[in-house]
């Protein structure tokens, strides 16, 4: 399916958020691929997101919307390396290959 845009549900109170942003916006420029970011969207979040075992949703969250609406999560947070650093590269390869595949 075509992948129609990237969102990204972010928070102004959340560090990862930024990070978030500039995964996506990288994989934006690189796949020609438009990218949303939804500033605290709890019904993304609780609809299509990824909840922990009380149900509750941690931001930021990584989707893609697929042609007819069809929402699919990628990721939620940004990866971490082996130092409890966010992994740019990480983060711009599963976004870059969740695209390739939809």
């Amino acid at each position: 399916m075509k992948v129609e845009q990237i969102i990204i549900v972010t928070a102004d109170w959340e560090k990862g958020s930024q990070y978030a942003m500039k995964i996506a916006e990288a994989v934006s420029l690189a796949t020609k691929v438009p990218f949303e970011i939804r500033k605290e969207d709890y019904d993304l979040l609780i609809s299509h997101g990824e909840k922990d075992e009380f149900g509750g949703v941690d931001i930021p969250q990584t989707f893609l919307k697929l042609e007819g609406g069809i929402m699919k999560h990628v990721m939620t947070r940004v990866p971490s390396n082996e130092k409890g650093m966010p992994d740019m590269e990480k983060g711009i390869r599963i976004l870059s290959e969740a695209i390739a595949k939809a």
